[in-house]
């Protein structure tokens, strides 16, 4: 019996063979259009923000300024900030983060001068350009990062250091308040400080003891060293605006009047400093600008554009006394 070729049948594999080609050219199509959509196409150039902590009106200014210069510009660039809450060991692995989220260049204001040289070596690995700001760490600028911005630390401790020379006739017992311990503007600040007194045979410093920047331990710590130094303290140095004020609080609270029993001396130049100032109870505030916002943001778009960066720009500080902080108190942050 002669074998029947069945066209139905054959009609049919054929239908079935084309529709399995089709779908398996969907599938895979489909798959690739979803594996794509995953991924993030950037766009914009991603600026990331390492801040060491956000306590205290200067470090919030500052804070703002950056925030503030992103936001006018975020049709170019995406911003991200860390807070390192105070913390070294979390301002490193912020920074790892920022670089395993590919920013394209860090902003980096660092709390400890030492400590993080391995994540500066890893955006460097990455080619991820780092711009200090407002403080310093260890490396070499044109190849640990671009360039540091901030102030003459030094200068400011030694204008504050020839200023209460002056105020106190060239002879004081100096208690000075520290800031941060290891951090560069601490390290600085007493070494300017120092290095003024050091003309003066009868300007000495009778106690130093770090306040780590804040009001409230400034109060304490001064408070445990009026206890020990007395009325043998005619005058304060201080790291910080804050620090000042706590310690005007302490010797108060002592019955030392700031301004006349003791002269105290100080950097930053915020808004309350000034007004310390107006009512005679600070004698004298080194500026030390916070908003780094426009002119880090150049900086980078110089860097960008192809230009040589300085490995310093230093910012120019002023001096407020009773002389002039009533004409600045209301531009002061």
């Amino acid at each position: 019996m002669k074998k029947q070729t069945c066209f139905g049948c054959s009609g049919l594999l054929t239908h079935r063979r084309k529709f399995l080609i089709f779908s398996t050219h969907f599938v895979i199509g489909a798959a690739a259009f979803s594996v794509s959509s995953c991924v993030r196409q950037k766009t914009k150039k991603i600026v990331g923000f390492s801040q060491t902590e956000n306590i205290g009106p200067w470090r919030i200014a500052e804070t703002n300024s950056i925030k503030e210069e992103a936001a006018k510009r975020k049709e170019i660039y995406d911003f991200l900030m860390t807070d390192a809450q105070g913390q070294t060991s979390k301002q490193f692995s912020d920074i790892e983060d920022l670089i395993a989220r590919q920013v394209d260049a860090i902003f980096l204001a660092p709390r400890e001068y030492e400590g993080l040289t391995p994540a500066l070596e890893a955006a460097r690995a990455a080619k991820i350009p780092v711009f200090l700001i407002d403080r310093e760490a260890a490396g070499k600028p044109g190849e640990d990062f671009v360039s540091f911005l901030g102030s003459d630390f030094i200068a400011q401790g030694r204008r504050v250091g020839e200023w209460l020379a002056k105020a106190t006739g060239e002879k004081a017992s100096v208690v000075e308040l520290t800031g941060t311990a290891g951090s560069s503007v601490a390290i600085d600040r007493a070494k300017g400080f120092r290095d003024a007194i050091a003309r003066y045979p009868n300007m000495k410093i009778i106690a130093t003891q770090t306040a780590d920047f804040s009001r409230a331990a400034a109060q304490r710590v001064m408070e445990n060293i009026i206890q020990s130094k007395g009325t043998d303290i005619n005058a304060v140095y201080t790291h910080n605006d804050e620090m000042a004020l706590g310690a005007i609080q302490a010797l108060k609270s002592a019955g030392i009047k700031p301004g006349k029993d003791a002269i105290v001396g100080s950097i930053d130049g915020q808004r309350t400093a000034l007004e310390a100032i107006m009512k005679g109870e600070l004698g004298v505030s080194v500026e030390s600008n916070p908003r780094f916002g426009p002119l880090v943001f150049a900086t980078m778009e110089k860097y960008f554009a192809g230009e040589k960066i300085p490995p310093r720009i230093i910012l120019k500080d002023r001096l407020f006394d009773i002389s002039n902080a009533r004409n600045f108190v209301e531009e002061a942050y």
